[in-house]
């Protein structure tokens, strides 16, 4: 049978967040990313030059999400129990400042078709942000637990929400009703993903069973793997749709084939000096094709990955 195998080398490992890092975003430039963390620090890294970061932001709380608008060349950053702050990144300075309930801010999404941005609250509610007027429009109270994780199809003109009820939640984005349930996971849902191709949901959290679904078929089950052996807190695809990468609560990154769902590569702490407790949050770079990656240990690690024809197969299915 024909294997494919990935080297794996560490390029570089970014310390100065004095917490955990949260989560990682995106910019306009494929070789600069941003880190948000426990300290409310928010900060600029270059990939070409990745030893020192710059502080975009310092703010009272803890970060757990970023998002970038690449049209505005805006970063969204949510403040823990406090609002939704948008940096204008050409100025360096802040548009607005768009008071939020005293809540966890777990994830943001953007919808460049609706001009709206959308806020996954600790309270199970949806926050619905007006991008050109940064008024807040209305929370819709979807579930009596968090809502963890967002993805918008823009395509379909779907919005996918994970709760630690254990449901994800499909809105039709425009009108914000409900479209589907979709049950399966036994716990919080804390990552979604759709394939850039538009075919599949992808979904993540705390039973550790990385779920795939079937989007043309009303989101039906396509198949259900135990990927790993704690909670799964992201998934982040490679650029050109190919590969996507989980990270988990068992310290492990690991990278997998889009089209089989088969496991390619396991990057964990004995092979690979990877991170020493819970990866956080992902982020797959178009500069010189390189996974980084963010910790309850503080850091931020860079990998790049030089693929090759052979399979390490590692995969259990339910």
């Amino acid at each position: 049978m024909t294997k494919r195998t990935i080297q794996v080398h560490k390029n570089a490992s970014l310390t100065g967040h004095r917490d955990c890092v949260y989560t990682l975003e995106r910019s306009g430039q494929e070789e600069v990313f941003y880190s948000a963390a426990g300290d409310g620090m928010v900060v600029a890294w270059d990939l070409r030059d990745p030893g020192t970061g710059e502080l975009i932001a310092q703010v009272p709380s803890s970060v757990y999400a970023l998002r970038y608008v690449p049209g505005k060349n805006w970063l969204l950053v949510g403040h823990n129990h406090n609002s939704l702050q948008v940096i204008d990144l050409f100025k360096k300075t802040v548009v607005a400042t768009v008071a939020l309930p005293p809540l966890a801010i777990f994830d943001i999404a953007y919808s460049e078709l609706n001009q709206c941005i959308y806020v996954a609250l600790g309270d199970g509610g949806l926050g619905v942000i007006d991008a050109e007027l940064f008024v807040l429009k209305k929370i819709l109270k979807l579930a009596d637990k968090s809502a963890r994780s967002l993805a918008i199809n823009e395509a379909t003109q779907e919005l996918a929400i994970g709760f630690s009820d254990h449901v994800i939640r499909i809105l039709d984005l425009a009108a914000l009703t409900l479209k589907y349930e979709i049950t399966g996971h036994t716990n919080s849902v804390f990552t979604v993903a759709y394939s850039p191709d538009g075919q599949y949901l992808l979904s993540g959290g705390r039973d550790a069973h990385l779920k795939v679904w079937q989007i043309t078929g009303a989101y039906k089950a396509h198949t259900s793997i135990v990927a790993h052996l704690y909670a799964i807190n992201h998934i982040t695809y490679s650029p050109g749709g190919q590969f996507f990468a989980t990270g988990s609560m068992d310290k492990s990154i690991k990278v997998w084939d889009a089209q089989t769902f088969r496991l390619l590569k396991v990057i964990d702490k004995v092979r690979h000096a990877g991170h020493g407790t819970s990866v956080n949050k992902l982020l797959w770079s178009g500069y010189r094709n390189q996974l980084v990656s963010g910790s309850d240990d503080r850091t931020i690690s860079v990998w790049e990955l030089n693929f090759s024809l052979t399979y390490e197969d590692y995969t259990v299915r339910d």
